[in-house]
């Protein structure tokens, strides 16, 4: 087997600081508290000043403590919950529940997708097309997602590619937090809340892992990863490599995937007072499929079936020949954290990602268009396609510091970040072999006629942060802070998109967010916390493909956010239910005019409300029920209407079981009625039209574990999962045509089932 990543490369400063962990002089302290086992799980979130402490989820209760992976408890069983500490809504997702529950070909949005007001699905098959999840209501750009406490994302908007980053194998905790969460959370969008993922947690002891999974459409996962364990002749340090390669046919018609994963992670001991991680995942992906994959129209859902994409006619926009598109990434970062003494403590991360997207598409897949470019002779059934790049590399450090006195935590800190990105398309002949087409399709005359566009952009942004945990009194906190931000987007364009002209342009947009919460603990493991909080947007790339970016406004997108919520924690019962009421301003659209007098501007919003629970009962035997649910409303300023893209609600409901070598669950998630398109009083009836019914989902895993198998064997785990048990096949999504005949559809993946083992030496 041949792993081959073809452009994106680690940057010198991470090749430097593997040099570091090879030279620096070490002393490892017994006395040291650095990875501490924190109090409780919220300790991992984005805002806290030591991303590590996630690495070991504890739920702590006033009736007594008691560790995540205990089996006895129904904190230890539930696929989502809260904590004592926590400040605004957040759902945390462990390690055993991605392992039991979810797909080992799945990606986070996966894993995420069981929290309340959470949604997405694949319409390829779990883990085997991208997912855009949408939280609150709040569309994929619209809030953060974070990888050990960094935010990544696109460039021209904070939009995600759920598949190109971080496989299920990677990913050691997950937390939703529902809200902007503190001034120490950074990102270009903490206006809907944040996704948190965070890398595995290092083990003690040596050990090594092969892994492997069979299921439907030709579905197959093979693994290995190794845990070095304590090195004592590294200063107690650790590191851990891990590899996967992921290969399948897909429900959709002609649409395979081949993906690999590299990822290597190294912690060790800096002198007595620090500790030092390095961690580098890098991916490479293979797809079959259009650049416009929204699903089929109806007109072919009728001829070929819900499943149709492409075909294998070569006379056919459809031909999966030409289709077909390669992803390479690449994420890693250093993190230095270092107790000072007199309760000092800093962390100081340098980080790095990539990302390149190289598309070969046709331009037309609801067959609605007719064959025929300007290359070669009148009449020719040439069939038009494009070529796509979308290439960029961010480079940023995030420095935080604490400190500790009598009266409370101070945290302060600053993350400034770089990005350069290169975009093109152009117009092809896909039958004569992807040779440049002038067709000319936008306003003449222009320079550059097969050129939709030849853009580089740049990002530069700085945020500053300080807040006070400041102890009222043992059981009361409340932590004021405030962040500014200041961003510079900027546009260097031989053909812009949209007007196909010369661009060079650039805009500030600066903003303070100022928040304040609140958590107060009764006693007997109930707690209650407030959040009042400012969230933005960074605005969308497209502003500048207009004449003259200038005359836009220069306010970013708005939140402010109103949370209340309470947390309950026994041994037998852990819950947690909250309110929400958040309002969106300066909301960026089109002015609506063209040429010289083109703009975007601030105009209207909308208010999003709820109301959000969660709960696990241990009622005993191994068993625990689980249910979440939340009562979502969306409406935009102007209209009063539902937004698009909002479901109206989420309910989840589970049953979950471990008892010696058995584990196993059984969870229903419903996904509520969604429109898809806002309403438009030009068109009132497309409203109604537009709106996709609520849809269910059933997933199914069992899974049995040897312990000492045979000599040298530590653990066998055989492992089976069904998803979609009940082979629901509902409308996900509609996306509007031009014409309505050119409407296409998504729709739930049928029935699957994998077989998993896992065998640990």
């Amino acid at each position: 087997m041949i792993v081959s990543f073809r452009s994106n490369r680690m940057s010198t400063a991470v090749a430097m600081a593997l040099l570091a962990f090879s030279h620096a002089p070490i002393v490892f302290a017994q006395s040291s508290n650095m990875f501490a086992a924190p109090t409780d799980a919220s300790t991992g979130s984005n805002s806290d000043v030591n991303q590590s402490k996630v690495e070991t989820i504890i739920v702590s209760a006033q009736s007594g403590a008691y560790r995540k992976d205990e089996k006895n408890t129904a904190s230890a069983l539930a696929p989502t919950q809260s904590s004592l500490t926590a400040t605004q809504p957040q759902s945390i997702i462990t390690r055993e529940f991605i392992e039991g529950s979810v797909t080992p070909a799945a990606e986070y949005s996966r894993v995420v997708n069981v929290a309340p007001s959470v949604s997405g699905d694949s319409s390829n098959g779990p883990g085997l097309s991208e997912t855009k999840t949408t939280l609150r209501g709040f569309s994929d750009d619209q809030y953060n997602i974070t990888f050990d406490g960094i935010p990544w994302g696109d460039t021209n908007n904070p939009a995600h590619h759920s598949t190109s980053f971080f496989p299920a194998s990677v990913i050691g905790a997950a937390i939703v937090e529902r809200g902007p969460g503190n001034a120490s959370n950074i990102g270009y969008a903490t206006f809907g809340g944040s996704i948190n993922l965070f890398s595995k947690k290092s083990l003690d002891e040596q050990m090594t892992t092969v892994f492997g999974s069979v299921g439907t459409w030709n579905t197959y996962l093979l693994g290995i990863a190794h845990e070095s364990g304590r090195i004592a002749n590294w200063g107690n340090g650790t590191a851990q490599l891990g590899y996967q390669h992921l290969e399948s046919d897909g429900y959709l018609s002609f649409s395979s995937i081949k993906s690999d994963n590299v990822m290597l992670k190294l912690q060790r001991r800096v002198g007595d007072a620090s500790t030092l991680t390095f961690f580098a995942s890098a991916n490479h992906i293979n797809y079959v499929q259009p650049d416009n994959s929204k699903g089929p129209t109806l007109a072919q859902v009728a001829k070929y079936g819900r499943n149709f994409l492409l075909n294998n006619d070569p006379t056919s926009f459809n031909y999966f020949g030409f289709n077909h598109t390669t992803k390479d990434t690449d994420f890693e970062y250093v993190r230095l954290n270092t107790l000072w003494g007199n309760d000092w403590e800093t962390e100081a991360t340098g980080y790095s990602y990539a990302y390149d997207n190289q598309t070969i598409s046709s331009t037309d897949p609801t067959g609605l268009t007719l064959p025929g470019t300007k290359i070669g002779p009148v009449g020719n059934k040439d069939i038009p396609g494009i070529d796509k790049q979308n290439k960029y590399r961010v480079y940023g450090v995030i420095v935080k510091a604490s400190k500790h006195s009598d009266l409370g935590l101070l945290r302060g800190g600053i993350w400034a970040e770089t990005s350069d990105t290169d975009r093109h398309q152009y117009d092809i002949d896909l039958t004569l072999g992807n040779i440049r087409d002038p067709r000319e399709t936008k306003p003449t005359p222009v320079t550059f006629p097969s050129v939709l566009f030849d853009q580089q952009s740049k990002i530069k942004s700085v945020q500053p942060f300080v807040e006070f945990e400041w102890e009222v009194t043992p059981s009361t906190l409340i932590t004021p802070g405030l962040k500014y931000v200041a961003i510079t987007r900027s546009v260097d364009a031989i053909v812009n998109q949209t007007t196909r002209l010369p661009q060079n342009a650039s805009a500030d947009y600066n903003t303070s967010l100022p928040f304040l919460t609140v958590n107060h603990q009764f006693g007997a493991g109930l707690a209650a916390y407030a959040q009042y909080a400012k969230g933005f947007q960074i605005p969308d790339l497209k502003s500048f493909y207009i004449a003259d970016p200038t005359k836009n406004s220069s306010e970013p997108q708005l939140s402010t956010n109103y949370q209340v919520g309470i947390v309950g924690k026994v041994k037998d019962f852990v819950w947690d239910a909250d309110l929400y009421q958040i309002d969106f301003k300066n909301k960026y659209v089109s002015n609506g005019l063209a040429g010289a007098a083109a703009a975007f501007v601030n105009l209207g919003g909308a208010t999003y409300k709820g109301a959000e629970t969660q709960v696990t009962y241990l009622m005993g035997s191994g068993f625990a029920v689980y249910a979440n649910g939340s009562i979502n409303k969306a409406t935009a300023a102007d209209t009063g209407q539902t937004i698009s893209g909002a479901p109206k609600m989420t309910a989840t409901l589970g049953l979950m079981y471990a008892s010696g070598p058995w584990s196993g669950s059984l969870v229903a998630k419903r996904t509520g009625a969604t429109y898809q398109q806002d309403y438009d009083k030009t068109k009132p009836a497309n409203f109604e039209l537009y709106k996709v019914a609520a849809y269910n989902n059933v997933d199914l895993g069992v899974s049995y574990t040897f312990d000492q198998v045979i000599a040298g064997v530590k653990k066998l785990k055989l492992q089976f999962n069904v998803f979609n048990l009940l082979s629901k096949e509902d409308i996900t999504s509609i996306s509007p045509g031009k014409v309505l005949a050119g409407d296409q559809y998504t729709f739930q993946a049928p029935r699957s089932v994998q077989l998993s083992a896992k065998v640990s030496f």
